[in-house]
C-alpha cells in the first residue's frame, strides 16, 4: 500500500520537478512512509503535521512550496475531512466575531515578545516590507512605511487610527516623521505592553479592544496586516466602520495579504496551528465590501516582496534559535520554519498577493496622485 502510494505522489510532485529522496535541494527526503497516508487523508493539514513531526525534510522549503504551488496544485486538490469541516465552519458562522476576536490575539500574537524581538529586526515590523530600491529588511521596513506616510498625505496635527496596531513601529514613525497623533486597537495584550513600554514618550496611545468597539473621528485610517483576520462576513462591517470613523475628507488606507480567488475558508494547516479563524480576501470581495461606503483612489499589488521579507524573517529566526530554544520546543521551531517558507514560496508562486488599496470617503478633489 505504500509503495503504491509513494509511486501515486512521485508522479504528481513530478509536475514540478520535485523527487523523493532526491538530490536537489528542493527534493523530499523521506523519514516515515506514513507520510502518504498521512497527505492522501488529511490533505495539507497532514502534510504539514508530517514536517513538524519529522516524517520528511526539505533542505530549500521555500524552492519546494514555490514549485508545489506553481506547477502542482493547479492541476491536483487535495482533500481531507478537516479541510472540509474548516469550510463548513466558516460558512454556517460568523468565526470572526466580537468574542471570537482575541482568539487569534492569544494563539499568535502573544506568543512571547521574545520570539518576534529576534525575528522581525530593529523595525518590529510583522508585515510585508516594499523592497522597491532597498536591499535589506529594516530598509523595506522603512521604505514600506514612508509609502503609506505619502499615500494618506499625512500631515501635522493629523488624528490618526492604527487598526491591528501590532508592535507600534509603523505609529512611531508616523508620529515622529509626520507630527501626528495616532491611537492603535489590538487584540494582543503583549503588543500593547511592548508599546507602552518603547514608545510612551511619543504622542500615540494604544488599546486593547476589537476594532468595532473604536469610537471618535480621525483624519485617516489605515491597517497594516489586519484585514486578514476579519473574515469575509465582516468586511462590509469592516468598511462601514472605518466610513464612521473617518472625517468627511477622510482617507482610509488598507494593506494585506490578498487571495487570486474568493475564498470562504482558509487552509487548514495554517487555521490550526498559525492563524485560527484567518481568511484572506480577494480583490474583489475588498471592492464589493467598499462599494457603496468609500470610492477606491488607488490599488498597488507588491506581493512578491512579501518573498523577500519572508525569507528575512526565517533567516533571522534560525540565526537566532539558539537562545530562542529555552523558551521553545524542536516541534515548534519546524511549525515556525514551514510556516515562514511554505508562505514565501507561495508568494515566490504570485499564489498570494499582497494589496495596498487607498480609500476616501467622498473622491480626492480634482485627482488623487499616489507614490510608488
Amino acid at each position: 500500500m505504500h509503495s503504491l502510494l509513494r509511486n501515486k505522489y512521485q508522479n504528481i510532485l513530478l509536475k514540478g520537478d520535485i523527487k523523493i529522496n532526491g538530490s536537489r535541494t528542493w527534493d523530499i527526503q523521506l523519514h516515515n512512509e506514513k507520510l502518504w497516508n498521512r497527505v492522501l487523508f488529511r490533505g495539507s493539514l497532514g502534510l504539514g503535521e508530517a514536517y513538524m513531526h519529522g516524517w520528511y525534510d526539505v533542505e530549500d522549503l521555500s524552492e519546494f512550496f514555490y514549485r508545489l504551488t506553481r506547477f502542482v496544485l493547479p492541476s491536483y486538490q487535495d482533500g481531507g475531512f478537516r479541510q472540509i469541516s474548516t469550510k463548513l465552519a466558516t460558512v454556517l458562522f460568523n468565526v470572526q466575531n466580537i468574542k471570537n476576536s482575541f482568539k487569534v490575539g492569544r494563539r499568535h500574537y502573544d506568543i512571547g515578545n521574545d520570539l518576534y524581538q529576534s525575528m522581525l529586526g530593529s523595525s518590529m515590523a510583522y508585515t510585508c516590507g516594499y523592497w522597491k530600491g532597498v536591499d535589506s529588511l529594516d530598509a523595506a521596513q522603512i521604505r514600506k512605511f514612508r509609502l503609506i506616510g505619502e499615500k494618506l498625505k499625512l500631515k501635522p496635527g493629523m488624528r490618526v487610527l492604527d487598526i491591528g496596531c501590532g508592535f507600534g513601529s509603523a505609529m512611531a514613525f508616523f508620529s515622529k516623521e509626520y507630527g501626528v497623533e495616532v491611537l492603535g486597537v489590538t487584540v494582543s495584550k503583549k503588543q500593547a505592553q511592548y508599546i507602552r513600554k518603547y514608545y510612551q514618550n511619543l504622542p500615540i496611545r494604544v488599546k486593547v479592544q476589537d476594532y468595532r468597539l473604536t469610537e471618535g473621528k480621525f483624519d485617516r485610517i489605515y491597517s497594516i496586516g489586519m484585514f486578514e483576520h476579519v473574515g469575509y462576513k465582516n468586511y462590509k462591517t469592516y468598511m462601514q466602520t472605518c466610513w464612521r470613523l473617518l472625517t468627511n475628507d477622510g482617507l482610509a488606507l488598507l494593506h494585506t495579504i490578498g487571495n487570486n480567488i474568493s475564498v470562504k475558508h482558509t487552509n487548514a494547516w495554517v487555521e490550526k496551528y498559525i492563524f485560527p479563524n484567518s481568511m484572506l480576501p480577494s480583490l474583489s470581495q475588498i471592492a464589493c465590501s467598499a462599494e457603496s461606503v468609500f470610492i477606491i483612489e488607488d490599488v498597488q499589488n507588491f506581493g512578491y516582496d512579501y518573498y523577500q521579507t519572508l525569507l528575512a524573517w526565517d533567516k533571522n529566526f534560525t540565526a537566532n534559535w539558539s537562545h530562542l530554544s529555552a523558551n521553545y520546543s524542536d516541534i515548534f521551531y519546524r511549525m515556525w520554519r514551514y510556516y515562514l517558507l511554505s508562505c514565501a514560496g507561495a508568494f515566490k508562486a504570485r499564489d498570494m498577493q499582497l494589496f495596498q488599496i487607498v480609500m476616501s470617503v467622498n473622491g480626492v478633489e480634482g485627482r488623487y496622485d499616489s507614490p510608488r
